[in-house]
């Protein structure tokens, strides 16, 4: 019995390991004209234009770092998101793991929308599911992991949520890539009951070598103390801040 009982427990642990995971990363696309943000220049500072954005399609934006400058991931395809809110949708998949990131690039004019979504689905509201190859991938409150990278809109506005008990009892896993963001969205992590992995405690640049950092640490298992000790490391690499500010720009859990 003894031993049949090991070989369940270890079967089990084979089959969880094998499970698929999936990101969800929310941008709000950066809007010299529609946000509270010291401007940029014009060029990358159109919320409206994704393809040459700060925060997507710049060299350190998320479409780009994770297309272009790192060889973890590999871009599968683009969907056509129904939200007329999100203006290009990219489903990649990691090089050696079994996870799949999926980054939807919203209007700079929308950013509000972009953070309730990101907040109701770190609640487990707003399920949404892709077919790739024969497969369904979850995503939205469905996620095993969620991002949020742009502006602290919170700076500028309050959101009301309607935030739901979640019956598993489970929390999200939640990275938030913004200026000061333990401080503007504590209160809402809270009331989501979403477990904050990563976030910020100053004014920081919301690029995506930091996420792909983060992420990294994530998919390995690591702790909160060891993804935070990533990001700063990244941070001060493209940065060049010092190791010390980094590692006090970032924090985790509560």
């Amino acid at each position: 019995m003894r031993i049949t009982g090991i070989i369940a427990s270890l079967l089990l642990s084979a089959m969880c390991y094998g499970q698929t995971k999936t990101i969800h990363v929310f941008v709000a696309l950066c809007d010299n004209a529609n946000q509270g943000i010291v401007p940029v220049p014009e060029r990358i500072g159109n919320g409206q234009d994704p393809k040459n954005n700060l925060y997507w399609g710049a060299g350190y934006g998320v479409k780009t770092f994770f297309k272009v400058k790192t060889k973890d991931w590999t871009l599968i395809r683009k969907i056509t998101a129904k939200d007329a809110n999100i203006l290009e949708r990219l489903l990649f998949k990691h090089a050696t793991k079994d996870v799949y990131l999926l980054a939807d690039a919203y209007d700079g004019a929308k950013i509000k929308t972009s953070i309730e979504d990101f907040l109701k689905s770190s609640n487990g509201q707003l399920p949404l599911a892709i077919e790739e190859n024969s497969h369904t991938l979850h995503f939205g409150g469905n996620a095993d992991l969620l991002a949020y990278v742009g502006h602290d809109g919170l700076m500028d506005f309050d959101v009301a949520i309607n935030y739901e008990n979640l019956s598993s009892g489970s929390k999200k896993d939640v990275i938030i890539l913004a200026c000061f963001s333990k401080a503007y969205f504590s209160p809402e992590i809270k009331k989501a009951k979403a477990n904050p992995i990563l976030w910020t405690t100053h004014l920081m640049a919301p690029e995506a070598y930091t996420l792909k950092a983060a992420i990294d640490g994530w998919i390995f298992n690591e702790s909160g103390k060891q993804i935070d000790e990533r990001a700063a490391q990244s941070y001060h690499k493209y940065q060049k801040c010092g190791i010390r500010g980094a590692r006090n720009l970032f924090t985790t859990g509560f």
